[in-house]
């Protein structure tokens, strides 16, 4: 049988989703962003409770200031900085905000004003406007190819995920997964079969300094330190507990690979939680279980890495924010400026960043929204030429200057 035929049929017959790269080593951040998706009201989650203009048009739906004394502790606005306050649902986070790994940026989004949760999502994850004139990519596919690998890895980037996220669509070395269970040698029957299997491909690929050669090794490795790792049984650092759900079993995923060294440069995970973020109807002020299971999963996970935070950056971030003047229905319709989480030991820390519009009618944008005052991308290029170490935004961010806040330091 032909080498090169059989060596191909391995791979693919004995390994799931794999890209390959060259190695190269630097000293970049691991880039993890989660997606709120559904339009999150970040009026309601970083509150501007100094701002009449708040009270008034959300009579029922407002986040009570941090002295009202008519309020119960746990229902008020975590005072931030006078005119800041975090939802008592994020009250997981306030350590770390003291700590000084947490930052805001408020008004913050893109130039869709479609307010359809489609387009929104879609411009945001691609970088550019939603138009046929762009690129089809997503940024940080961009990102990815126009910066060598700190390491070859079949998990350079990875998507928890059943699909590629717009984000990474095109990047051609990042894996979309539902779990690192998934990132195994499939060998039917397992047990034995499977130990053949892994000292069959280890032979394979000992010698041999072509391409395939050494991409087998390479994913031999990665699977391997995956098995020492065993991800189903990881143990936190630090006392840190992650929550039984969608985002924390992600998180705690992403943490295994960080400490697994495998050559994670990002990971892109969702947010919807058991309810939607998208509150038409009867909004929850503090947003049921939704919000609480956001901030304890972003806890844990600062709280697991400890230290390794000083080379992991954290952003999340939504579509777009909601309506000011909450409705009949007690929720609120589809805005526009909204709030993005910033976390890491290499970001400004304890401040809410903002060009703030105000919320007085004139203040607003038609029919009476959060006017958005930061694009979204000047927070990213910041990161993305600082922390990830790649100067090439006329390639990552096309037809656009970004106009930075200083979110980062140095």
């Amino acid at each position: 049988m032909d080498n090169k035929v059989s060596r191909r049929q391995l791979l693919r017959g004995a390994l799931t989703d794999v890209a390959l790269n060259p190695s190269k080593e630097t000293a970049r951040d691991i880039l993890v962003t989660v997606f709120m998706r559904g339009g999150a009201d970040g009026l309601n989650i970083v509150v501007p409770y100094a701002e009449d203009a708040y009270h008034r048009h959300r009579p029922n739906l407002c986040v009570p200031v941090p002295t009202d004394k008519t309020a119960a502790a746990a229902a008020r606005a975590i005072d931030l900085d006078g005119f800041f306050g975090m939802n008592p649902a994020m009250a997981p986070l306030v350590p770390h905000w003291h700590d000084g790994i947490v930052s805001f940026v408020h008004a913050i989004g893109s130039a869709d004003q479609t307010r359809s949760h489609f387009e929104a999502m879609m411009t945001m994850e691609r970088g550019q406007p939603n138009d046929e004139t762009g690129a089809a990519s997503g940024w940080l596919a961009r990102h990815l190819s126009t910066s060598a690998p700190e390491k070859s890895s079949p998990l350079r980037a990875v998507a928890f995920s059943n699909t590629m996220p717009d984000i990474l669509r095109g990047a051609t070395d990042a894996t979309a997964l539902n779990s690192l269970n998934d990132f195994r040698l499939v060998v039917p029957g397992g047990g034995r079969r499977e130990t053949e299997m892994r000292s069959a491909l280890a032979a394979f690929y000992a010698e041999g300094s072509d391409a395939a050669a050494e991409a087998g090794r390479e994913t031999l490795a990665v699977l391997e330190t995956l098995n020492r790792l065993s991800p189903a049984s990881y143990k936190p650092a630090n006392g840190a507990a992650y929550p039984v759900s969608d985002l924390g079993t992600g998180l705690r995923q992403v943490a295994c690979l960080v400490r697994g060294n495998v050559g994670l440069e990002v990971a892109c995970l969702d947010h919807r939680g058991p309810y939607s973020w998208d509150t038409h109807v009867t909004q929850n002020p503090f947003f049921g279980q939704q919000l609480g299971d956001l901030a304890t999963a972003l806890a844990a996970f600062l709280r697991d890495m400890g230290p390794e935070m000083a080379r992991i950056t954290l952003v999340v971030f939504t579509e777009f924010g909601r309506r000011l003047q909450e409705g009949s229905s007690l929720g609120t319709d589809h805005g526009r400026g909204s709030c993005m989480f910033l976390m890491g030991r290499n970001i400004v820390g304890g401040k809410v960043f903002r060009r703030w519009p105000g919320l007085e009618e004139k203040q607003l944008e038609p029919p009476g929204d959060l006017r958005v005052t930061t694009d979204y991308r000047d927070v990213l290029a910041e990161i993305v030429t600082k922390r990830l170490q790649n100067p090439r935004l006329s390639d990552i961010f096309p037809d656009y200057t970004p106009n930075p806040l200083g979110v980062v330091k140095g």
